[in-house]
Formats: C-alpha cells, sequence, structure tokens
C-alpha cells in the first residue's frame, strides 16, 4: 500500500466515534489557543492606558515671577502669579493618558501599596518657584515625583517611565520657552541701549573732533605768539642793553659837565687872565660832550623803531590767548579746568607785559615824555657843546659868556643822566615782563601741543567706541514677538525625534504574531503525535520500505498540521485583524514551517520514543528563548545567541516579520531554504528510525519509560 493510503487509513480512525472526532478538532483548533489566544491578551496594550488607574497629587503651592523677568511663555510679566501645577494637572486629566485620580499624597502612597493605583505623580509644593527662579539670582530645577510598586505590574512601571519622560520634557519644554522668550527681551532692551549710547559716542565723536580742531588752532596760533614773544624779548633786551650803555654814558657827561662847571665856576675868575691859554682845552671837551651826546641820540632811534614793533607783538600774543581762553573756557558748558588755570595766568601775564610795552611805546612817542625830551636835551647838548668847542678860542674875550654856557651845558647834562636812568629802569621792568610772558607763552605751546595729541588719541578712541557700538547695534538682536516666539520654540525644543519606521506594525499583536505562529503550530505538531503514531503500525508490520513508513507516518501530521495552519491564519486575519503585506506568501510559508515542525517532532518520537517527547518540550523551550522574538537575541545570554543559527525557529520568525509587516525577501527565501533541510533531514532519519523498529528488540518489547 501507498504511503497515501496508509495516511488516510490513520486518519479515518478520528471518523470511528465521537470521542476520536472530539480529539480532532481539538487537534485542530489548538494552535488557535496559543496563537489567536495569546496575541488577543495583548493585541493592543498602549491604546488601554487610559484605563489604568494613577494617581495623581497636585501640592504646587504656586509663586511669583521674580521682578526684572517676565514673557509671553514664562507665565506674564515680572510680579504675576505662575501655577505650574495647575497648568500641569489640567493639562494631564485632558490628555487621557491614564486613568488620573486627583488625590491627595496619602492616599496615594496607600493606593500605590496596595494596588489601587498602578503608580502616583507628585506635583511638588515648590515646582512653580523652582521654575520661577531660572529668571532669578539663584536658579534650581523642578522635579516631578514618580513612584512605582513592580509588585503591582513590572510592565506598567517600565511604561510609565516612558510616558512621563516625554510628560518631563513637556514641562521643561515650556519653563525652557519662557526663559528663553526673557532672554530675547532682554537683548531687545540691551540692543535699545546700545543704540543709544552708539548715537551718544557718534556726538561725542563729532564734539571732540571740533575740539581737535580747535586745539589745533591753538597750538598754530601759539607757535605764532611765541615767535612774537622771543622776537619782543630780544628787542626789549637790545633796548634794556642800550639804555644801560646810555646810561653809563650819560653819567659820564654829566660827571664831566659838572665837573667841567666846578671847575670854570671857580677859577672863572681866576682864569679870565688865563683864557687864552686854555681855549684849546676847553674846544677839546665841549667837541667830547658834543659826540657823546650825538651817540646817545642815535641809540635813542634805535629804541624808536623796535618800541612800537614790540608793542603790537605783545599785543597780538594777548589777544590769541584772550581768544582761545573764551573759546576753551567760556563758551562749553563743562569748562576743561586742567587747561583753563594755565590759559588764565597766561592771559593775565601777556596782558601784563603788552602794558609794559604799550608804556615804553608811548615812552618813545610821546613828543612831551620823557624820551622826547631826552632827545631834545641831546640835541641841545650837542649843538651847545659844538657852539662852546667853535667859540672856545675866544673865550677870552667873552669869559662870561662861556661861564654862562657851561653852566647851562652842565645842567643839560644832569637832566640827560636822570632821565637815561629813568629810562634804564623802566626798560628792565618791561624785559624781565617779555622774558615772562615768553616763557608762558613756550609753557603754553607745550600744553596747547600736548591737548592737541591727547584730543588727537582721544579722537581715535572715541571713532573706535562709536565704530564699535554701532557694530554691536548690528550684531545685538532685536526680535519682535513673533519671531521670540519661533525662536523661544526651537531653542526650548531644538532636537525633535523624527521617527520613522520602513514597515511599521500597527499594534503590539502584529510585532509578536511572527513569534506565537510557530509556537502554536509547533505545539499542535507535539499533540498531534501524541494522538497518532510516528510510524505507522501496520507499514512496520507488512515490511514496507523505510521511506514509505515514515513518509506515512508524517503525511497525516502534515495534513492536520495545514488545517491547523487555516484555521489559526482565519481567526487573525478576519477575528483579530491581523494584516500581512504578503498573505498568500504568509500561507504558503506557514504550511512549510508546519510540515517541517510535524518532520522534526516525527523523529525525536520516533527515534527516542516516550523520551522524544520530553525533547520536543525541551527543542520547544530552547526556539523560543534563542529565537529573538521578544528582544534581539544580541541582549540575551551568549548561550542562546550561539544556538541562534542551528534552530528552525529563528528562521521562522525573521522570514514571517518580513512576509507580515514587509520588507526585504532575503529573509524569507532564507528561511525556505533552511525549513526545506531540516524537513529532508528529519524525513531521513526518521526512515533510518523506521529501519531500526522493523526489528523487534527486548528493549522494544519491556520499555524502560511508557508514557
Amino acid at each position: 500500500m501507498r504511503a497515501t493510503g496508509l495516511a488516510g487509513l490513520e486518519l479515518k480512525r478520528f471518523g470511528r466515534g465521537k470521542l476520536p472526532r472530539a480529539a480532532l478538532a481539538a487537534l485542530l483548533l489548538l494552535p488557535l489557543l496559543y496563537g489567536a489566544l495569546y496575541l488577543w491578551s495583548f493585541w493592543d496594550p498602549y491604546g488601554h492606558l487610559d484605563r489604568i488607574p494613577v494617581a495623581l497629587v497636585d501640592e504646587d503651592e504656586g509663586a511669583r515671577i521674580p521682578e526684572g523677568a517676565g514673557g509671553k511663555d514664562g507665565g506674564g510679566a515680572a510680579g504675576d502669579r505662575l501655577a505650574v501645577g495647575d497648568e500641569l494637572t489640567e493639562k494631564l486629566l485632558d490628555s487621557k493618558t491614564f486613568a488620573w485620580h486627583r488625590v491627595g499624597a496619602a492616599e496615594a502612597r496607600r493606593g500605590v501599596e496596595d494596588g489601587t493605583y498602578y503608580l502616583s505623580l507628585t506635583l511638588p509644593a515648590d515646582l512653580s518657584r523652582r521654575i520661577a527662579s531660572s529668571a532669578g539670582d539663584s536658579p534650581a530645577t523642578g522635579t516631578l515625583q514618580v513612584r512605582t510598586n513592580d509588585a503591582n505590574n513590572y510592565i506598567v512601571g517600565q511604561i510609565s517611565r516612558t510616558v512621563f519622560s516625554e510628560i518631563r520634557a513637556a514641562a521643561s519644554t515650556e519653563a525652557s520657552r519662557g526663559f528663553l522668550d526673557r532672554i530675547f527681551v532682554d537683548f531687545s532692551d540691551l540692543h535699545d541701549a546700545t543704540a543709544k549710547a552708539a548715537s551718544g559716542a557718534d556726538d561725542l565723536r563729532n564734539g571732540i573732533a571740533t575740539a581737535e580742531q580747535g586745539s589745533k588752532d591753538l597750538a598754530e596760533g601759539l607757535g605764532e605768539s611765541k615767535a612774537g614773544s622771543e622776537r619782543l624779548s630780544d628787542g626789549i633786551t637790545a633796548l634794556d642793553q642800550g639804555s644801560a650803555d646810555l646810561r653809563t654814558g650819560s653819567r659820564q657827561v654829566a660827571d664831566a659837565t659838572q665837573l667841567l662847571a666846578d671847575q670854570v665856576d671857580g677859577i672863572a675868575a681866576q682864569v679870565r687872565p688865563f683864557l687864552e691859554d686854555g681855549g684849546t682845552s676847553i674846544g677839546d671837551t665841549a667837541r667830547l660832550v658834543a659826540d657823546a651826546s650825538r651817540t646817545v641820540r642815535e641809540n635813542l632811534g634805535e629804541l624808536v623803531e623796535a618800541a612800537p614793533v614790540a608793542a603790537a607783538a605783545a599785543h597780538t600774543a594777548a589777544d590769541d590767548l584772550a581768544a582761545v581762553h573764551a573759546q576753551r573756557c567760556e563758551d562749553p558748558p563743562v569748562p576743561d579746568a586742567a587747561v583753563c588755570d594755565p590759559l588764565e595766568n597766561a592771559v593775565e601775564a601777556a596782558a601784563g607785559v603788552a602794558r609794559v610795552a604799550d608804556d615804553v611805546d608811548a615812552l618813545v612817542e610821546d613828543e612831551d615824555g620823557d624820551l622826547a625830551a631826552l632827545r631834545t636835551r641831546l640835541t641841545v647838548l650837542q649843538q651847545r657843546a659844538e657852539d662852546l668847542a667853535e667859540h672856545a678860542p675866544t673865550l677870552g674875550d667873552d669869559l662870561e659868556s662861556a661861564v654862562a654856557k657851561v653852566d647851562a651845558l652842565n645842567a643839560g647834562a644832569q637832566q640827560v643822566a636822570e632821565g637815561a636812568g629813568t629810562l634804564r629802569t623802566g626798560l628792565s621792568t618791561a624785559r624781565s615782563g617779555a622774558t615772562a610772558l615768553d616763557s608762558g607763552v613756550g609753557e603754553l605751546k607745550t600744553g596747547a601741543d600736548g591737548l592737541d595729541s591727547g584730543l588727537h588719541r582721544l579722537s581715535e578712541g572715541s571713532t573706535t567706541l562709536a565704530d564699535g557700538l554701532n557694530d554691536g547695534v548690528d550684531r545685538i538682536p532685536d526680535y519682535d514677538e513673533a519671531d521670540r516666539d519661533a525662536r523661544t520654540g526651537v531653542m526650548a525644543d531644538p532636537v525633535r525625534l523624527a521617527s520613522s519606521s520602513l514597515h511599521a506594525a500597527p499594534n503590539y499583536g502584529t510585532g509578536f504574531a511572527p513569534y506565537f505562529i510557530p509556537l502554536s503550530l509547533w505545539v499542535g505538531a507535539m499533540v498531534a503525535y501524541m494522538l497518532t503514531q510516528p510510524l505507522n503500525r501496520r507499514a512496520l508490520a507488512a515490511g514496507a520500505s523505510a521511506r514509505r513508513t515514515a513518509f506515512a507516518g508524517w503525511l497525516p501530521v502534515a495534513a492536520i498540521g495545514l488545517l491547523q495552519v487555516a484555521a489559526l491564519m482565519s481567526v487573525l486575519h478576519w477575528g483579530l485583524g491581523l494584516e500581512m503585506a504578503r498573505p498568500v506568501a504568509t500561507v504558503g510559508f506557514l504550511a512549510l514551517v508546519t510540515c517541517c515542525f510535524a518532520a522534526i517532532v516525527q523523529w525525536l518520537n520516533a527515534r527516542f520514543g516516550a523520551a522524544g517527547r520530553i525533547l520536543v518540550l525541551a527543542l520547544l523551550m530552547l526556539q523560543l528563548t534563542s529565537a529573538g522574538g521578544t528582544y534581539p537575541v544580541r541582549t540575551s545570554p551568549g548561550f542562546f545567541e550561539a544556538i541562534h543559527p542551528w534552530l528552525p525557529m529563528s528562521y521562522v520568525v525573521d522570514a514571517l516579520r518580513r512576509l507580515i509587516t514587509g520588507g526585504g525577501s532575503g529573509p524569507v527565501w532564507l528561511g525556505c531554504a533552511v525549513l526545506a533541510a531540516f524537513t529532508a533531514g528529519a524525513l531521513a532519519l526518521t526512515a533510518v528510525a523506521a529501519r531500526r523498529k522493523q526489528v523487534w528488540t527486548l528493549e522494544r518489547l519491556h520499555p524502560e519509560l511508557s508514557l
């Protein structure tokens, strides 16, 4: 009989009576208990978190926003009340993330302990105060207190950590928006203040530029005044030296004339007899007096020429200094005392020198003055001396007339000596004033040069300051409300997770289907061989070939497996809503899977007998722990990672993920090849076991273990 006929006979056994039929029906539906029932129990747990009771405790006392703070997202202006707890509580109650229950702290603690609540979220009393402190001197971080109890449910605790991390991030983002908004407002205030400072710096730069030009003009004017004061000092010094010579010469003349007059008056009576013999000596003396008078009068001419020039230069210097003093110290609103005090002293000194120069000029210009009188007297003295020298030879004839003229000459010489002394005294005073004026103007010139240099550096500094402030105005941002809102949004949450999945599973059940489907099919094959024999006894008794015997024992379970696949996938697709990217390929691949699992379970039962059932269960456990159906296998201990590539369920899970959620078909074809190899190998090993079963031994007649 063929293997198909033998398989048919094996299946007909389930039609003999109600109990075998019920057993076959249970066998067909058994994978639904492991596949459909398990997946149904947690098909979409994240979609029903709003059924989990969670305690919410709001102890936040609120706070006032510190002075100097404020902003659109920061809770209002400085001094406004900030109630972060109330706002966050309202948002949580509206979010429906969990089944929130607003309770007190004691009730929340008691509820988490006894399981009334799976966890609790507490908003502490200082939450608003800490968040508002970001605008103060001592910023602090706000805290959200989460309490879980893994004794209630460990998975809920893990889920809550993820959810509350998002809540904390959202609260932190809102707080950051307020803080950053205040920073941008401060930037705008700083921009406006810097713009005002830049405008003031521009005005300062223009004012300093004007002052710098004025200081240059002052330095140049003082340079010209210095040159004039030097000429004035040199001229008055020359006049002083000439007046010294004049005083000396006039005094010598006066002494000589006095001596002559005394001699003439004393011995006039005695010399009359001798005038004829002394006429020559008298003529020589008179000519000496005439020559001396002429020399003095010529020196007075030089004084007349120099005095007006000196007076004009002194007045020019005095006027320049007075103009500079008026420009620097009277016109500006805030005079510089460091410059004005020396300028005022210089103005007074220049005025004094000008007065002395005026006196000297008046002395040489006034016809009725001392200098004019002195010139007249010198002229008279010269004329009289010349007359005396001319008439000396005839003095004997006119002694009385000669004596009178000598007396008159003596009187004129005394007057000239007195005038020369007065002139010497005045010119000495004028010389001292001119020297002081020249020294003062020199000091002013040095100070003006220093002032010009300082103002130049100040001008460069003010230019740098103005340019820097204007450049700073351009660099300091000035945001309006729309800009601030956009920028605070970006900076408060600068990096967002743009999550995308190439082949997303719509729910938790779809993601775990590749793991539970092969589990249910393995269990189906395992239970099927509890109801059927791995090797057909009739074929063994008839001496059929080992291959036919093995195939006849595998074929009924494979057929049952195909029916299990059809039932399981129908319930998953139309009952639970499992959507498959490749539904036809998925069903075809699962047909190969159930055939492979049937061959492996058949061999273990055929080869090891009753112990094979235990090995089937052990192999199932090894495959479940190493297939990577829940967590990646690389997160498991090294033992499971080592056996992962040697077990068929590893390839089944990978292939079903591509078939159900989508993706490349490489793992599918690899899985098909591996399953085909495992199927062929298991059938071959079952044929070997069948050959051995054709020989009866004591071990077979009396097995050590029977199940």
